[in-house]
Formats: C-alpha cells, structure tokens, sequence
C-alpha cells in the first residue's frame, strides 16, 4: 500500500509539472499608450466596459504672427467618446469643428502580436470611419448639396510591432473616399500610406510621430501630406499629448486628403489631445 501510495504521488507530480512546462501563448501588450497617435488612430482597443472620452485641439499656424499670437487666438477642437464593446471591438464617435463633421467609426483588432505557440509578428487592426460634414448650411449656399454629397468614408489596416519596451512602429494603408470633390483636382477615391512610431524615453515619457503619403495625387491638387510630431505623458489615469503637426482638421477624411498647410513653410500648429478611460463594467 505504501508503494502504490508512492506511486500515486509521483504521477500526480509529473502531471504537474507536464501542465507547469506546457508551452504557451504569451500576447504582446500596450504597444502603444493609446488610440491616438498624433491625428491618427493606433492598433490599441479598448477593454471591454471600457468608455474612453478623447478631447482634440488644435490652434491656428505658428507664422500668423504676434497679431494672432502665433496661432493662440484660434482653435478646431474635436470632442468624441469610444466605447470597448469587447477587448478587441470599439465604437466610437465624435465632432470635429472643422467643417462641423460628425464621425463614427468602428475598430477591431484582428491579430495580435505574440509569441509561444502562437508566433504572431505583428498587432493588425481593422478601422472603419464614416463623416458626415455638417457646413456649410443649404440656407446658406446657392447649390444643391445633399446629405450624401457630405458624406466620406475612410478605411485603414493598421499594422504595428512593439519591437521593444521602448520603441513601436506602425504602418497604415489607407483609403478616403468622398462621395462629391472637384474632379479636376481630386479623385474620388484616395490611395494614402501613413507611417509612425513611439520611443519610450521614460516610465511615463514618450515621443511619438506620423507621416501619411498620398499615392493617387492628381497634378494641380491644392492639398498636401500630413505630418506630425508629438509629446506623450501619463498622468494619473490621464494620457496627454502635446502635438505639433501641418494639420488642423482631426478627423480621417480631413487630414490625409484635405492638409492645407505645409510643415515645413513654418505652417505648423500647436494643439494637443486628452483622453480618459472609465470602466462602466466591471471585469471577470
């Protein structure tokens, strides 16, 4: 009996020690702070319950001079909310100044980055983006502009990997399409590349920044690629980004078809984006 006893016991232990040596998938995590990058979305979902209130601004160009103290005196803002419908599925919506839009969108993240038994190089995430642009009014135009000449629509395969704790790249495909443009200049479908990237510098510290390239650009288009650079800080359940980009529009549609302004002629504006994440249900 106390042999049998010994017996029992040993097995028990190589089971669990089988179960303890078990290969495993282990998922890459926070490979980026947030959903936005400058004026761009990121890889990241929120969790599920998860709402996420995002506040934009952006004030007018730096070489507008004293008079309109560097760009200070004016401002687009954009207010909107994401809600995590599962870990890896969002919908969010929101309002942006420029051109009155109303957006809603949706987000899911296909693949994530992992390695172990499942060996996934790469986070993809599918977004999905409709705007409506509310301006200018029919009352106060002398053309037909209906409902859906203001609408556009934006889809983007966002493709990132944490290369390390400190460094993160991601690239993202594009297409805007907009139901009504001028087409001696513009196509009604419009082709982008946008590339960007974070470094850690601390804890808490971050750089980040994006470029969005235009393939399909017709000859005398007025518009230029967007491009950004930014500050990212923690703060207390808070994540604030101070940006310094060519654009003041910050939604899809706006920034990566309709930039006026070029970086690098000293047309760049200063702005910035809150968000804050609240969870309205509780976690298993």
């Amino acid at each position: 009996m106390l042999f049998s006893g010994c017996l029992y016991a040993q097995d028990d232990l190589l089971k669990e020690l089988e179960k303890s040596q078990k290969p495993e998938t282990e998922y890459v995590n926070a490979t980026f702070k947030g959903t936005r990058l400058i004026n761009g979305q990121t890889v990241e979902t929120k969790g599920k319950g998860e709402l996420e209130f995002i506040f934009s601004h952006r004030f007018g160009p730096l070489n507008s001079g004293f008079y309109n103290l560097y760009g200070l005196d004016q401002a687009y803002t954009r207010i909107g909310f994401e809600y995590g419908l599962t870990d890896r599925l969002g919908l969010g919506i929101g309002r942006n100044s420029y051109d009155k839009t109303i957006d809603s969108y949706l987000r899911y993240k296909l693949l994530r980055q992992s390695k172990g038994v499942v060996n996934m190089p790469f986070t993809v995430t599918l977004f999905g983006v409709t705007a409506l642009k509310t301006s200018p009014r029919q009352e106060d135009i002398n053309y037909s502009y209906t409902t859906v000449d203001r609408l556009s629509y934006t889809g983007q395969v966002l493709i990132a990997r944490k290369f390390s704790s400190r460094l993160s790249l991601q690239l993202m495909p594009t297409i805007v399409h907009k139901n009504t443009v001028d087409k001696t200049v513009e196509n009604n479908d419009l082709y982008a590349l946008g590339m960007g990237g974070r470094v850690k510098i601390t804890r808490s510290f971050s750089l980040t920044s994006e470029y969005y390239y235009r393939l399909n650009v017709k000859t005398g288009n007025p518009y230029h690629n967007a491009i950004g650079f930014g500050m990212e800080m923690e703060t207390g359940g808070h994540v604030f980004q101070v940006v310094l980009t060519n654009c003041n529009q910050i939604t899809e549609r706006a920034f990566i078809a309709e930039t006026t302004d070029k970086f690098f002629a000293g047309q760049m504006h200063l702005g910035f984006n809150v968000t804050r994440t609240f969870q309205l249900r509780k976690r298993k």
